[in-house]
C-alpha cells in the first residue's frame, strides 16, 4: 500500500551548486539541503527545474541525489525529478532513484514532441508499473509543450502509486480542476502548486502544499505559509505568501531558475551560476536582485 501522507507542505527544488569547472559541488549541495531543513521545509527535491535537472547527465543526477539523501538523513522526504523525454529513459532514471533511496518521484511530462493525452497516460502507466515509489505528476506546459488535462490526471489517479500532481502552469483554474477531477476518483490524491504565488490558495482549495523554487531564497518565510495554514492563521499565511512578490518581480529580468540561483549566491552561498547557456544576467538584473534581497532582509524575511 502506497502512503501518500508524506506529500505535503513546502518542498524545495534545491539548486544544484557547481564548481567553476561546471562539476557538481556536492559539499555545498549538502550544506544547502541542511540549510533548508533547518529552516523548516517539509521536503527536498533533487534536480527539479530549479535544480537544473534538464541539463544534468544521468551520472550527475546520481551524484546529486546521493548528496541530498545523505544530507537529509531521513528527516524529510527526498523527491527525485526523473522525467525524461522517452519512456525508456524515464523508467531507467526512476529505477535509479528508487535504488538509491529516494522517497518520491516527480515526473515531468515528456517534452519537445507533441504528445496526445493517450500517449501521456500510456507513458505514466508504464513508468508506474516499473517502480514501487509514489509518483507525483508534473505539469509545466510552458516549458515542455505538453499539458496534462484534468481528465488525464483523474485517469492516472486510479493508478495505485500515482498519488499526486504538481501544476506549474500558473493557472489557478487548472489547479482547481485538478483537485475536483482527481478527488472524484481518489479523495487522497495530492495536488501541489508549482507556482509559488498560488501556494496558500491551493491549500485553501484543498491542495496539500507547494513545490517552491523561491524557497531556496526564503525557506523559512515560505515554509511558514504551510504551518500558519495548519494553525488556522489564514491572514498571516496569505501575507507570508504575498511577501515573496517583490522577489518574483525580478523574474522579468530572465530565466526564473537563473534568478533564483543568483539570489542564493548573493546571499553568500557558493552555489555558482546556472550551467551555460542559461546563465546570463545583465548588471541591471543583478542589481535589482541585490536591492530586493536587501529590502526583504530589513523586513526580516529569510
Amino acid at each position: 500500500m502506497i502512503d501518500s501522507s508524506m506529500i505535503k507542505g513546502i518542498i524545495v527544488p534545491v539548486v544544484t551548486p557547481m564548481h567553476d569547472d561546471g562539476s557538481i559541488n556536492t559539499e555545498e549541495l549538502k550544506r544547502q539541503t541542511e540549510r533548508l531543513i533547518q529552516a523548516g521545509v517539509h521536503g527536498v527535491f533533487a534536480f527539479g527545474t530549479n535544480g537544473e535537472g534538464y541539463i544534468l547527465s544521468s551520472e550527475e543526477k546520481r551524484i546529486a541525489l546521493k548528496a541530498v539523501i545523505e544530507a537529509a538523513g531521513g528527516r524529510v522526504p527526498v523527491y527525485a525529478g526523473t522525467g525524461c523525454i522517452s519512456t525508456k529513459e524515464t523508467v531507467e532514471q526512476s529505477l535509479m532513484a528508487e535504488e538509491m533511496g529516494a522517497d518520491v518521484l516527480s515526473i515531468i511530462t515528456p517534452s519537445f514532441a507533441a504528445a496526445s493525452q493517450n500517449e501521456l497516460i500510456a507513458h505514466y502507466r508504464k513508468v508506474a508499473s516499473a517502480v514501487h515509489l509514489p509518483i507525483v505528476l508534473y505539469n509545466i506546459p510552458a516549458r515542455t509543450g505538453n499539458k496534462l488535462t484534468p481528465d488525464t490526471v483523474a485517469h492516472l489517479a486510479e493508478v495505485e502509486n500515482i498519488v499526486g500532481a504538481k501544476d506549474s502552469s500558473g493557472d489557478f483554474a487548472n489547479i482547481l480542476s485538478y483537485i475536483s477531477a482527481s478527488h472524484r476518483v481518489n479523495p487522497d490524491f495530492r495536488i501541489l502548486s508549482g507556482n509559488d504565488r498560488l501556494i496558500i490558495w491551493t491549500l485553501i482549495a484543498g491542495g496539500c502544499g507547494g513545490i517552491a523554487g523561491c524557497a531556496n531564497v526564503y525557506p523559512k518565510t515560505i515554509a511558514s505559509i504551510y504551518s500558519l495554514f495548519l494553525e488556522g492563521r489564514i491572514d498571516e499565511a496569505i501575507a507570508a505568501n504575498e511577501s515573496i512578490g517583490s522577489f518574483r518581480e525580478c523574474f522579468r529580468y530572465g530565466n526564473p531558475n537563473t534568478i533564483v540561483k543568483k539570489a542564493v549566491e548573493l546571499l553568500g552561498y557558493g552555489v555558482g551560476p546556472c550551467r551555460a547557456p542559461f546563465n546570463g544576467l545583465s548588471d541591471e538584473a543583478v542589481e535589482a536582485i541585490r536591492k530586493v534581497l536587501e529590502e526583504n532582509r530589513r523586513k526580516g524575511m529569510e
